[in-house]
């Protein structure tokens, strides 16, 4: 029989359909032997499904749905789009008109890197002196500090100047400060900073590893910068709290934030950050264009120093900046910073004519993870992360770490995995395949008995009661239910969850391991129906509240 990919169909026709394995399941209650279909962790089937019992070829009674005892109906793989917001057109030079003009520009690209380096030396001395003896972060920096800035802000226009930016078409203008406490705007190069640090010297909200950067750290420092840690809840509190505190502040320097969160190829916009919409300030959105025909200025998925080249040799780069009306936060959006910031995304991918995407930067950490591990499509593995975060409330960090998994199975160029290879990773015997390994692993992961059915799982394996299962343990339960599972195949389970490989499962490795691996959670469903776990789950959720 042909060897299965991730694109076969889950469940063939009775007549073409033969069981790679056939698992012999006792019941506790007659312990007589019935077969059952392997159905182990990894079929999950969609919604239109029949979800009711069915007989195998022997006769026998099996659930096409594995997790059925978590209460899981199936779920559908949401239709994903074809955009990709963050390649950049041209990562290579092509084309005789390129390489000639490139050749024209070296001799010019040496003056501008003169000037870039010239004015990046005295815009930090000015900063320096600026900054000088400066304690109080927390109020506005002084008028004559500020004074002082301005010599940084015109090597910032300098700096422009050398990147081939001579001119810079502006439409509209920027509100007052006292009408608009906040601005924002789409991101698509390192460009826009230094172009608003000229223009406006506002307050930005910046990454926290930012500020060790050459130089430049130390420029931000004097925008009176609100650091943030994106994968920290904490972090994100206190800097959405100090965005409030200064917006509501006239003595402050305006607030800019780049809702992405991350840069874009300016093709599409993707979803938003809610930190600059939470406060129910009015807002005045900013859109930036980079019009091209040769060379994409977007730093996309492509390396800083080739970026900066590029840049370097062209005779003129263009940009367009359009300050767009202000939007006004209705009485109830300002409870509702969710439609506030729809609103405005909407004005701004209208404005910029482009579509709205549900990618995040998490979806560019996928991107990065792809193409680090060598994958030949690597943007084949986004996933439009802000709908998946909605959907099943599963970080971007975690679905890195399924992507990670994913990876180690060896996947083909066209993104499919073989049987082999999938149970070989999860230590599993063969069985059906999920069309989809994170959404699958996302939706066990979510689902309301999921803890519970750890803990009662880990009850199961933890027969003397000392918080520990060991491998006898362990061999006991599966055996019980997977009558036919040896030695070997025994261990390998063991190695699974057994993560600080101290001989024995502790309570913390269990969960970890099945966190990490979700869908193995079916190798206990036998022993769990007996256990009547919706019951069970119920009752623990009692006795926790």
């Amino acid at each position: 029989m042909a060897e299965l990919d991730m694109t076969s169909p889950l469940l063939s026709s009775p007549s073409s359909y033969q069981p790679q394995t056939v698992l012999t399941v006792y019941d506790d209650q007659d312990y007589e032997p019935s077969n059952l279909q392997s159905s182990l962790p990894t079929t999950i089937l969609h919604q239109n499904h029949n979800h009711g019992r069915t007989h195998n070829e022997n006769g026998h009674h099996s659930s096409p749905n594995p997790y059925e005892f978590l209460r899981s109906g199936g779920f559908s793989v949401p239709a994903s789009t074809t955009v990709d917001p963050f390649r950049n057109e041209t990562p290579f030079i092509s084309g005789i008109y390129e390489v000639i003009k490139i050749v024209l520009c070296l001799p010019i690209a040496l003056a501008r890197l003169v000037l870039f380096g010239a004015s990046l030396v005295v815009g930090y001395m000015a900063t320096k002196v600026a900054l000088a003896g400066w304690r109080d972060k927390q109020n506005p920096m002084p008028k004559w500090r500020c004074r002082l800035m301005w010599v940084t802000r015109v090597c910032a226009r300098f700096i422009l100047f050398s990147f081939g930016y001579h001119w810079i078409r502006r439409k509209g203008k920027p509100a007052p400060r006292e009408i608009a406490p906040v601005v924002v705007s789409n991101h698509v190069s390192y460009i826009e900073p230094i172009f608003y640090f000229y223009e406006l010297f506002p307050t930005i909200v910046a990454s926290e590893s930012h500020d060790s950067i050459p130089f430049v750290g130390t420029i931000i420092r004097a925008m009176q910068v609100i650091y943030v840690n994106r994968f920290s809840p904490t972090s994100r509190k206190n800097a959405v709290n100090e965005i409030k505190r200064r917006a509501s502040c006239n003595v402050f320097p305006r607030v800019l934030l780049f809702p992405e969160g991350t840069t874009t190829n300016g093709k599409a916009l993707i979803s938003f950050q809610l930190g600059a919409f939470i406060a129910g300030h009015p807002i005045q959105p900013i859109i930036v264009r980079y019009p091209h025909v040769h060379f994409d200025q977007s730093w996309g998925f492509i390396s800083l120093p080739k970026l900066m080249f590029r840049m370097f040799t062209q005779f003129h780069n263009f940009m367009e900046v359009e300050y767009l009306p202000l939007i006004m936060p209705s009485d109830h959006q300002k409870q509702n910073a969710v439609r506030f910031a729809e609103r405005t995304g909407r004005a701004m991918a209208s404005a910029l004519n482009v579509v709205q995407t549900s990618h995040s930067y998490g979806d560019l950490m996928l991107l990065m993870k792809a193409a680090q591990l060598q994958q030949d499509k690597p943007w084949s593995y986004m996933v439009e992360m802000a709908r998946i975060e909605s959907l099943y409330h599963i970080s971007s960090l975690e679905a890195v770490d399924f992507l990670d998994k994913f990876l180690s199975m060896n996947p083909d160029p066209s993104g499919c995995v073989k049987p082999h290879d999938f149970l070989r990773v999860l230590q599993l015997k063969a069985c059906t395949l999920s069309e989809e390994f994170l959404f699958g692993s996302a939706h066990v992961l979510k689902l309301p008995l999921f803890r519970q059915a750890c803990e009662l799982a880990f009850a199961e394996c933890d027969t003397d009661g000392d918080n520990f299962c060991t491998k006898k343990e362990l061999a006991d339960v599966l055996r019980h239910t997977f009558r036919e599972l040896d030695d070997d195949e025994v261990q390998g389970l063991f190695n699974l969850f057994d993560t600080d490989n101290d001989g024995r499962i502790s309570r913390d490795d269990f969960f970890y391991c099945l966190r990490k691996n979700p869908l193995v959670v079916a190798i206990f469903s036998p022993r769990l129906l007996r256990k009547n776990l919706s019951k069970a789950g119920d009752k623990m959720l009692d006795d926790i509240v």
